[in-house]
């Protein structure tokens, strides 16, 4: 097997595309699909400066390999959700890639506001994943206005849009259709631009690149990641994929391409500001505030019925 550009020996074939490459090749078309999708879809520009979301994992780490060695500026942004060793093991990987390459790393602890995903989950009746997804959402975009980035990228990858796009599909989440897209426009003050440069390429796309760039990450899903539904999205549609090389790409750019403009006229409205944190809302409150109200209800409920006992 030969690679496609250089014609010398192979050492990755990626069947959608019906190809083989050397390192060196696979790594210079990566990035290239990179900065493509970047200039496509207008994503930043080279005079912006990038906040990328980095948990530790393949994508989000090969995203910012990938963008810093394009040139662009770049600063990472570690969220560190209080998951036992898993967050910790993500943690040292994620400063330890920063600090082997001289970049600039912004790290929040959930723990320090105390609001680590399994005391959030404690205290709601929120499935782990849910609650952990509306923390990262709203420290992501919080931290990047407060640090006066742009632009927000996430290492958001072709398996996951498939995946979500499934997912909406089966459920007609058209509001959810109507705004899925590589880039999300700023519609709040406070509401960077967030972009997924890395749309196009698949899971296997990542982690080929990070091993072949010697990237040290994390390998271990999320404890709780276990029963997802997104999990069984991405099964079902590895299952399509195997059979059918090409599918995902197919779905998601078809998607982009002809089905998402149908759904353009059931995307929200501009969103008002919560009266608690000043962030984007559909109401008097975010789903953030929301969900801090919930823990900290939890949370006088038990000191009071603590206090009740002791003085009874």
């Amino acid at each position: 097997m030969k690679c496609k550009r250089c014609q010398s020996k192979a050492e990755v074939q990626i069947r959608h595309g019906n190809s083989a490459f050397c390192r060196g090749c696979f790594i210079f078309c990566f990035q290239r699909q990179v900065q493509r999708a970047v200039e496509k879809e207008k994503m930043f520009t080279r005079d912006e400066e990038v906040l990328v979301a980095v948990s530790g994992g393949k994508d989000s780490l090969a995203l910012w390999d990938a963008l810093n060695d394009l040139g662009y500026r770049t600063t990472g942004m570690h969220l560190a959700l209080g998951i036992g060793s898993y967050s910790h093991i993500s943690t040292q990987k994620t400063e330890a890639f920063a600090d082997n390459r001289g970049l600039r790393l912004i790290t929040a602890r959930l723990e320090d506001d105390g609001l680590a995903v399994p005391t959030v989950t404690a205290n709601t009746h929120r499935p782990a994943c849910a609650a952990c997804g509306t923390l990262k959402r709203h420290y992501f975009d919080r931290l990047a206005f407060e640090h006066g980035f742009p632009v927000l990228a996430t290492g958001h990858n072709l398996d996951d849009e498939a995946a979500r796009l499934l997912g909406n599909v089966l459920h007609w989440q058209v509001r959810h259709l109507g705004k899925q897209r590589p880039v999300l426009e700023s519609t709040h003050e406070r509401f960077v631009r967030k972009v997924k440069p890395l749309f196009r390429l698949s899971e296997y796309e990542s982690a080929v690149y990070a091993f072949f760039r010697g990237i040290d990450y994390v390998v271990a899903e999320c404890p709780n990641s276990v029963g997802a539904t997104q999990l069984i999205h991405k099964e079902a549609l590895n299952r399509l994929e195997a059979a059918m090389p090409g599918t995902k790409l197919s779905f998601v750019q078809e998607f982009l391409r002809v089905g998402r403009p149908a759904f353009s006229g059931h995307v929200d409205g501009t969103p008002g500001s919560c009266e608690r944190c000043g962030m984007p809302a559909f109401g008097s409150s975010c789903a953030f505030c929301r969900l801090i109200r919930e823990v900290e209800t939890k949370r006088q409920r038990r000191t009071s019925t603590s206090t009740a006992s002791e003085n009874h």
